[in-house]
């Protein structure tokens, strides 16, 4: 077999779902799905068979669920996985046992060839990604955890993540002191699941984090997540900070994405300058390149995620080869880097 082709295996109760897919995916000529599994017994005994590059995987089966396999599976098996499931939080379960990406489930109302299109997209970089066992965790000094003693009001972090950046924002997040400046992100991520994930992270962080809406203000202490379809820039009214959110289309994506990114980024750099501290995590593609490259052209300083923590090294590695990146980091030393860099400020 052609070791360009990407063998996948998709695993659905439905026997619809199982075929459509199929037929659907097979339609790639970089695809060729190996075979359907009804539960994940059967998933179980066709990747012995077939060894698959790539698993599509339910989340809700009878049996056993796909986040229970998961963790089974990854320890002796770790293949690239998309998790397909109904709008709920569990996707982030999912990521946390070691799927790489996820796609909502189609309804009958959704367009077909439009979800294809995004699972064939994810399908293709899953089959890059890095997938360990068991997961990564970052492990940080106590003094990390200490209060920021010095003025931050007028500072803003800007942090960009696609694959694998879920799991990757949340160790970062997690060890930081309540007090930082304020803080903007832009995960790419579907619409609703934005604000399932900054429900999730403000639960488990002592800084607050909520999905961001027009007209919030960019305070100490705040996280704000870009919502799922909109770009999000910062802009200055008087001596303050705030973000307008901006309803994307097929027409105003930004490096193929909304939120984008660049658009945080180089809204960034026209706006607050030198008094920023730009970040960008793993990802496929290039979205967030040239954006830290303007943020680092306006004075700010900025990070890259290295090769060997990122789930996919494709935005980080843009940046860095454009020379956008003052210091790259393993994910573990981001959350110091970025301390550092505010007290050299």
């Amino acid at each position: 077999m052609d070791k360009s082709i990407i063998k996948v295996l998709v695993i659905d109760d439905s026997m619809f779902i199982r075929e459509v897919f199929a037929r659907k995916l097979s339609e790639d000529i970089e695809i060729e799905v190996v075979g359907k599994a009804a539960d994940v017994y059967e998933a179980r005994d066709m990747i012995l068979q077939y060894r698959p590059d790539v698993l599509t995987l339910d989340v809700e089966m009878p049996k056993m669920n796909g986040i229970e396999f998961l963790k089974r599976l990854m320890p002796q098996y770790p293949i690239p996985t998309i998790v397909v499931s109904a709008v709920s939080d569990k996707v982030f379960d999912a990521l946390n046992a070691g799927a790489v990406e996820f796609v909502t489930k189609p309804s009958m109302n959704v367009n077909i060839d439009a979800f294809i299109k995004d699972l064939t997209a994810k399908i293709k970089i899953a089959s890059k990604a890095k997938v360990e066992y068991p997961k990564r965790t970052v492990k940080i000094k106590d003094e990390i955890k200490k209060s920021i003693e010095y003025n931050t009001l007028d500072m803003v972090i800007a942090i960009g993540a696609s694959t694998g950046g879920t799991n990757a924002l949340f160790d970062i997040l997690k060890v930081l002191p309540e007090n930082m400046p304020g803080i903007l992100v832009v995960q790419h991520m579907p619409p609703v699941f934005t604000k399932l994930y900054a429900d999730r992270l403000n639960n488990n962080c002592a800084l607050e984090v909520k999905e961001a809406e027009n007209g919030d203000e960019v305070k100490s202490g705040l996280v704000l997540i870009a919502p799922g379809g909109y770009h999000m820039r910062v802009r200055k009214s008087g001596s303050r900070l705030f973000v307008e959110t901006e309803k994307g289309t097929e027409t105003n994506k930004v490096s193929g994405h909304c939120p984008s990114v660049d658009v945080l980024f180089e809204s960034v750099a026209k706006t607050v300058g030198k008094n920023a501290v730009g970040v960008i995590l793993t990802g496929m593609g290039k979205d967030g390149a040239s954006g830290l490259l303007e943020m680092k052209k306006a004075g700010a300083k900025t990070i890259g995620q290295d090769e060997k923590s990122s789930v996919v090294y494709g935005m980080p590695k843009v940046a860095f080869e454009m020379g956008a990146v003052d210091k790259q980091l393993t994910l573990s030393k981001i959350p110091k880097g970025i301390l550092d860099m505010i007290e050299e400020k």
